[in-house]
């Protein structure tokens, strides 16, 4: 079990100096759990799916900007504890828990303490049932598909940044994803930000007159010719990227809207999406 502290300093950092003084932050316990351990995710997610009131929005909303007038507040939602919300905060981020009254928040992860299941990622539950309708969203036609010559068992999204190590590792991977049956869709994911540098690679990578030719050129660190085409869907899929709770790269999304965050080789990754 590991215990998770969430100091006042990294949350200065992430929220802003502002907040000095007037938070009390909490530590949770976490313990991570296999996906074949837990109860059906859209049962989980749909307990606390439902908003909260107008009043406890606005009261929540004035708290939190009353110390740091530009914080932004997106969706403020109950979850299975009492008096405990999940808020939304926009521009990548992520979400906070609060209690209704708005005077104290922690940041991290919730568990639920289940008999049989063990200890039940709640958040992320909460967060796969909203990538699911977010990744749908996408048209496959913004994406650089590779795809296996056969039949398509599965498709993964995978967020991705030209300039990162483990994507360019992952991106060798991708032939033998392609032998098993998994469709490979990338979706573009700056790192550094738009615009910069990272941006113009992947861009250009985008605009080509072959995509995937490019991409995979600029993974295997050749150089491409520059070209930043009006329209690409760079900077969208860079900002759904956050919206989803992407904060590095590789990241794989799932169509059920579950998310591996990080590197994984051929065979383990087909084996984790059920893939023999």
């Amino acid at each position: 079990m590991k215990l998770q502290k969430f100091r006042y300093d990294q949350v200065r950092k992430r929220f802003g100096g502002a907040l000095r003084g007037t938070i009390f932050i909490l530590g949770v316990f976490a313990c991570s759990v296999d996906a074949k351990d837990e109860p059906e995710k859209a049962a989980g997610a749909a307990k606390s799916a439902e908003q909260v009131d107008d009043k406890i929005k606005r009261q929540i909303t004035e708290k939190l900007q009353a110390v740091r007038p530009n914080f932004p507040v997106g969706e403020v939602v109950k979850t299975e504890v009492p008096g405990l919300v999940r808020v939304d905060v926009p521009g990548g981020g992520g979400s906070i828990y609060m209690v209704e009254s708005g005077d104290y928040f922690f940041t991290g992860e919730m568990y639920r303490v289940d008999p049989k299941a063990g200890f039940v990622n709640i958040t992320e539950q909460e967060k796969s049932a909203l990538r699911g309708p977010l990744i749908a969203s996408v048209k496959a036609e913004d994406t650089i598909a590779f795809k296996p010559k056969g039949e398509v068992k599965a498709v993964i999204n995978v967020f991705t940044d030209v300039d990162c190590g483990y994507c360019q590792k992952l991106h060798r991977e991708v032939p033998a994803l392609n032998a098993k049956g998994i469709e490979v869709r990338y979706l573009a994911f700056p790192r550094a930000g738009i615009p910069s540098g990272s941006y113009s690679k992947i861009a250009s990578a985008w605009c080509a007159d072959d995509p995937k030719d490019a991409l995979t050129k600029v993974k295997n660190r050749q150089v491409i010719e520059t070209n930043v085409c009006d329209g690409n869907p760079v900077a969208g899929q860079y900002a759904l990227g956050q919206k989803m709770g992407v904060n590095g790269t590789p990241a794989i999304v799932l169509t059920n809207g579950d998310l591996i965050p990080g590197y994984m080789p051929a065979d383990k990754l087909a084996s984790r999406i059920g893939i023999n």
